[in-house]
């Protein structure tokens, strides 16, 4: 029998929904989430693309899924942290948690942008901040404290910032100072401001403005808050 003919040694990995996901998260991992096409992600399993169908509705019930899949590593690892010993280590507690979940996202960092974009409330998501009030609470937060804290964290609960606009503009380079040149007249002060400043840490980077020394100097801030208005309370 020749080698083409023999049966592979291997045995075959039966399709998924979870398989799936995993893949569409490779594939939006080396190429971003414009990558990700249901032809793309056939290839990727090694299935035809009409076999996709009996675990994944479409295209937004793939990105749905891949919301779900990577909320639910951060949940694997939080879940994971042992509880404050004291109801004053809260902030400790929260902040870890924060910060981890951002540590995962700095793998998949077309992410965020695809969180922002969804409609359809994730579990893990629901389980995720489920976790965050019960550090609050336990922190001696009221209720109401806990949805002013949720309101003022945002995006940053989950480890990213949502900032307003991007002022470096899709290009980038020459055009982007050109465009910061001509604007300067009428916005000196913004100019002058982003002229001056610069983040040199692409590594940490989720998003322009986004890297971490930014995103914990927020997240201090806002916990600090919390924190006199926890002690006020």
């Amino acid at each position: 029998m020749g080698a083409r003919n023999r049966p592979s040694s291997e045995p075959r990995v039966p399709l998924s929904r979870e398989r799936v996901l995993r893949a569409a998260v490779a594939i939006a991992d080396e190429g971003g989430v414009r990558a990700l096409t249901m032809r793309r992600l056939a290839e990727q399993v090694g299935a035809e693309a009409m076999s996709l169908y009996h675990h994944v509705a479409n295209k937004e019930d793939v990105l749905d899924g891949t919301v779900d899949l990577l909320i639910g590593e951060i949940n694997e690892v939080v879940d994971r942290f042992d509880p404050p010993a004291e109801p004053a280590d809260w902030k400790k507690a929260v902040r870890r948690r924060v910060l981890a979940a951002r540590e995962i996202l700095l793998r998949h960092r077309w992410a965020p942008a695809l969180f922002e974009t969804r409609s359809a409330v994730s579990p893990q998501v629901l389980r995720y901040h489920d976790g965050l009030i019960g550090l609050m609470r336990a922190g001696g937060f009221s209720h109401d404290l806990c949805h002013h804290a949720l309101h003022a964290l945002g995006s940053r609960a989950l480890g990213f910032a949502q900032e307003l606009f991007d002022p470096s503009g899709a290009g980038g380079g020459e055009e982007s100072v050109a465009e910061l040149e001509a604007m300067a007249e009428r916005f000196p002060h913004l100019v002058g401001m982003l002229a001056e400043v610069a983040h040199d840490d692409p590594d940490s980077t989720l998003g322009w403005c986004d890297d971490q020394a930014e995103f914990e100097f927020g997240l201090d801030i806002i916990l600090d808050g919390l924190d006199r208005l926890r002690e006020a309370g």
